[in-house]
């Protein structure tokens, strides 16, 4: 993965032939042209979780049209980091009841979640 800077306070990553943008919001000097930083970071959680609750339906034959996940945030207000994740599955009223309890354990084998538990050592040096 490759970082670059191309203007104000965009930040853009370019992996495996995709280039992810971001920047800030105007409110701090970006130009709000993409989602920031740590906005891609909450998304991740979510997204991933998405994923894995789409494959469990996949793999059932069950729609996902009707099927959302929310995601609510809860920040520590003495360090205002985020202290809770709240992931929500909407099922529409017709979902099979007996795969409720199951696609919510889908959606925790989202490996973003893991790495959350489980968090890398991060090294930054300078060359």
């Amino acid at each position: 993965m490759e970082i670059s800077f191309p203007g104000g306070k965009k930040v853009y990553a370019s992996h495996n032939g995709f280039e992810i943008r971001t920047d800030q919001p105007k409110s701090a000097d970006g130009d709000g042209s993409a989602p920031s930083p740590f906005d891609l970071f909450l998304a991740s959680m979510g997204t991933c979780a998405g994923f894995y609750v789409l494959d469990f339906l996949s793999e059932r034959g069950i729609p996902a049209e009707q099927v959302r996940l929310t995601a609510h945030f809860t920040r520590d207000e003495a360090t205002h980091l985020v202290k809770t994740v709240d992931i929500e599955i909407k099922l529409p009223q017709d979902f099979p009841e007996k795969y409720r309890n199951a696609v919510v354990k889908a959606a925790q084998l989202c490996a973003v979640a893991k790495h959350l538990k489980n968090p890398p050592e991060i090294k930054i040096k300078a060359i």
